[in-house]
């Protein structure tokens, strides 16, 4: 992957650049293609290892199912389950773990809005299957905490622009970092004070677009 043509001295700079390629117009105002925060909170563990697409597919068959609570999921039949998730692959899996992570919701916290309010990572972290990518896109989308995800394609991109990270965290806290420092910038870029929740949200769903976009573009000249 070449280097950019673009000057980019930190996430600022990388978020100025984006933000001028107009990316995000017709999707929510998020970003994440749903504004239910248990069908995102779902979708994040879904989405492991599978496209997008197919996680619709399974968030379909849960509504038509009425299997969109933690309530109906730790009730329902491990098999009807299996069965409404299978388009998301690892269905057995996913099942399983999601079944438990529900289970440890209410038992820990009452209710899914009071775990949105609550929940850490290092909670989250806890659960198997969660790691660092799927918790920080609970906490950011979800919950509306302040967390970056960051993920295969942050790295690509940020790698295209000659920065190299040795982990997830170095990956994050340069992302945040440039934010943070510039939130008067930004501002001022917006035309508004955007929440730092929604300026993560958006941040990374240009990110996303960008690279979906460039994707295509690379793909069309091996052809």
């Amino acid at each position: 992957m070449t280097k950019e043509k673009v000057d980019i001295s930190d996430s600022f700079d990388l978020l100025k650049y984006l933000k001028e390629q107009n990316l995000l117009e017709g999707h929510p105002e998020f970003w994440w293609p749903n504004s239910n925060s248990f069908e995102i909170f779902l979708g994040a563990i879904l989405t492991q290892n599978t496209k997008w697409e197919n996680v619709e597919k399974s968030l379909s068959n849960l509504r038509e199912k009425n299997l969109l609570s933690l309530e109906a999921i730790k009730e329902v039949d491990l098999e009807s389950f299996i069965l409404a998730i299978t388009p998301s692959g690892f269905k057995n899996q996913k099942s399983i773990r999601i079944k438990k992570i529900v289970s440890n919701i209410l038992e820990e916290f009452g209710s899914f809005e009071a775990f949105c309010e609550n929940v850490s990572k290092e909670w989250l972290l806890e659960q198997k299957g969660i790691g660092l990518e799927t918790a920080d896109a609970i906490l950011c989308y979800a919950c509306k905490q302040e967390f970056m995800v960051v993920d295969k394609y942050t790295q690509k991109l940020v790698a295209s622009f000659g920065y190299e990270f040795e982990s997830y965290e170095d990956l994050q806290a340069w992302c945040e970092y440039g934010i943070n420092d510039n939130l008067d910038k930004i501002f001022e870029l917006y035309g508004y004070e955007i929440s730092l929740n929604k300026l993560y949200c958006r941040f990374h769903g240009k990110i996303i677009e960008y690279m979906k976009i460039r994707n295509k573009q690379s793909n069309k000249g091996k052809k």
